[in-house]
């Protein structure tokens, strides 16, 4: 694996140093600096309203099928009072273990810059300069594996949410039945078709229909709980004890429905950056774990009163007249919950493309005012296909459940192992670190255990969807460090290029000439087109874009400028993994550094490398060599990439072997 690089030819991205990549005040041992905006204090409140649509809607939306699953899903155990109160001591405790005391309290203390995630973990652990086989090298493959399989998650949330909305239908019309499936499709198609619009608008109602549906939810709970109050008793864990000691095996196999309960903690992380800690932290504890809780416990207390005839047991709790507002309800809960699993899956593609773990794509951005908000094509259709695929394929949110869950209790493994890595290098308490990891490795480990038993009933698809997905991202990641590896064959040093322009002046021409170069060599272009062409401009400037280990870098320390002669300036630009890259806007800036030059008279000189996989050069195998070069000829343009100008760029094509 490479050091994180932009994707041009040997253009290089490294972090300065090791330093730690963590924002100026934030401290990790007492797991304060989480908020990296000081006014977020003032603004608490509104933040945490719109923190409900974006940050909960998955974990929000997971009571629709949860508990059914774990009474009339392919793990189902019978619905007998012992395990109705089994079951909902689980899911309260999962609720309360997981989600509350491992993410919210724990977690969420390492973050980078503010920024959550499994790919802030990995930048937290700067593993960009570590050798192959070094414990940070194997970290940043387990993290990377780990981001692999939310790509899995990412279209299975989508189709269990919508169908299992949809689904309520067949309560107050069990004739609509046939109609579900092409309801449900065309929900979803309609969801993936105003995406590249950008969510800007309908994001504003994203919060208060979550709050509304929270709400709902939790009446709904205090409904079915008044029927049977015994039911409160479930808070006792002895009940879930007494479970698995009652069922042993089949104990275990039902964790797997279970474990839906919890299947948005990960989200949550993900999503920090974008509120901060303490208002997702005020919004869970203040409405949507009492909300879940109530609408669980309603559900298991109904489960009892019915004698197992419940199937629905999140549509029988409301009355007869309420279940089409309810399904409507329920249907743009999951349309936001989808919602914002997709556009999860555009920032984690964002951010792999910019740490160079993925090939270019384009990245349109739909908001002016918000950094966040994007929209990558290419994953969005993938996705849209990938999910109808699945709708088609298991036909009902009971066998989507089956596949759904093996994907994120992988990733809360590997968020468990790579948590504790992260607290050891800053320092926390070696023993306090060491119990809590252990504490929840065994509960992640248990989770992750009984959803390999789903393999075979649709587990099989997010754990071959996150190999393909992580194949593609090492070899393309290996295969840039064979392609800099190459041309570095055909560079020199800068001191040498000061020498040959002395000895064998070129032609000069108004003008200032802009290589893109990762490191302190001399681009193979540049030489290409002295050798070929002999002419110079007056002004050269030799750009290096670094993709640092942080999520931004602030405009005042976006440039570094060093002198390599006097008409030849070597320019350091700095982007976090969070931002775009926007080359001609940065140099604009130089004008404030003091260097002077035509910014209206610029050409943009780049290397199109045409790559031919050769047995006579040792690299990686000839299949994955090849898999390199088609990546490579389907990636974006680097023209498109960094915001080149096209009529001010020349590209140089030339032929490397692999």
């Amino acid at each position: 694996m490479s050091s994180p690089t932009t994707g041009v030819t040997d253009f290089q991205v490294t972090a300065k140093d090791d330093t730690p990549p963590v924002a100026p005040g934030a401290n990790l041992e007492n797991g304060d600096g989480a908020d990296p905006d000081q006014n977020l204090r003032n603004r608490v409140f509104p933040l945490a309203l719109a923190a409900l649509g974006v940050v909960f809607g998955d974990i929000g939306t997971s009571p629709i099928y949860a508990l059914r699953q774990c009474f009339y899903g392919l793990e189902r155990v019978s619905p007998t009072p012992p395990n109705v109160f089994g079951i909902l001591s689980l899911i309260i405790w999962a609720l309360v273990l997981v989600v509350s005391v491992k993410y919210l309290l724990f977690v969420m203390r390492a973050n980078n810059k503010g920024e959550g995630g499994i790919a802030a973990l990995v930048a937290l652990l700067n593993p960009w300069r570590s050798k192959r086989g070094s414990q940070r090298y194997v970290l940043m493959l387990l993290g990377l594996f780990g981001a692999a399989l939310l790509y899995g998650d990412g279209s299975i949330t989508p189709a269990i949410s919508v169908l299992s909305a949809v689904e309520g239908l067949k309560v107050a019309a069990p004739g609509i039945e046939p109609y579900v499936i092409p309801v449900t499709v065309t929900i979803l198609i309609s969801l993936f078709l105003i995406q590249k619009k950008g969510t800007g608008g309908i994001g504003l109602f994203f919060g208060p229909l979550i709050g509304l549906w929270l709400l709902v939810l939790a009446a709904l709970g205090i409904r079915g709980i008044l029927l049977n109050p015994q039911i409160l008793t479930a808070f006792d864990p002895i009940y879930a004890f007494r479970f698995f000691l009652d069922n042993r095996s089949s104990a275990f196999l039902v964790l797997g429905a279970v474990f839906l309960v919890v299947t948005g903690g990960e989200a949550l992380y993900a999503d920090m950056g974008h509120f901060g800690v303490k208002p997702i932290r005020l919004a869970w504890f203040g409405l949507v774990l009492p909300a879940l809780l109530l609408n669980y416990l309603g559900q298991g207390a109904l489960i009892l009163g019915s004698r197992g005839d419940a199937t629905q047991p999140f549509y029988d709790l409301a009355p007869s007249w309420a279940i089409y507002p309810l399904v409507a309800l329920a249907t743009m809960a999951t349309v936001i919950a989808s919602q914002a699993i997709i556009s999860g899956a555009f920032s984690l593609t964002r951010q792999l493309v910019y740490l160079n773990q993925l090939p270019r794509v384009n990245i349109t951005q739909t908001s002016s005012a918000r950094q966040g908000q994007i929209y990558i094509g290419s994953v969005n259709w993938i996705l849209m296909f990938a999910t109808i695929g699945l709708v088609f394929g298991f036909k009902s949110s009971s066998a989507l459940g089956s596949a759904y869950g093996v994907a994120v209790s992988g990733t809360m493994v590997i968020t468990t192992v790579l948590a504790y890595f992260v607290a050891r290098r800053f320092k926390w308490n070696k023993w306090l670190v060491l119990f809590l990891c252990t504490f929840f490795l065994i509960i992640d480990t248990s989770f992750f255990s009984a959803n390999l038993f789903k393999v075979a009933d649709g587990g099989w698809y997010p754990i071959l969807a996150a190999i393909l997905v992580f194949t593609v991202m090492t070899c393309w990641s290996r295969g840039r460090i064979l392609l800099r590896q190459q041309l570095a064959e055909e560079s020199e040093s800068l001191d040498m290029l000061v020498k040959r322009i002395a000895q064998d002046q070129p032609y000069r021409i108004p003008g200032t000439a802009v290589f893109l170069t990762g490191d302190d060599m001399v681009p193979p272009r540049l030489l290409h087109h002295l050798d070929r062409h002999h002419v110079l401009q007056n002004c050269v400037l030799l750009v290096t874009v670094q993709t640092m280990g942080v999520p931004r870098v602030p405009a005042t320390e976006r440039l570094e400028l060093y002198a390599v002669s006097p008409d030849i300036m070597r320019v350091i630009v700095k982007y976090g993994f969070m931002q775009g890259v926007n080359v001609p806007l940065a140099l604009r800036l130089c004008h404030k550094l003091g260097l002077q030059f035509d910014i209206d008279n610029v050409t943009y000189y780049l290397g199109r490398e045409t790559l031919i996989p050769s047995p006579d050069v040792v690299g990686m195998m000839q299949w994955r060599e090849r898999l390199f070069a088609f990546l490579s000829r389907n990636a974006l343009r680097a023209t498109a990439y960094y915001q080149l100008p096209p009529e001010d760029v020349v590209e140089l094509g030339f032929q490397v072997r692999i």
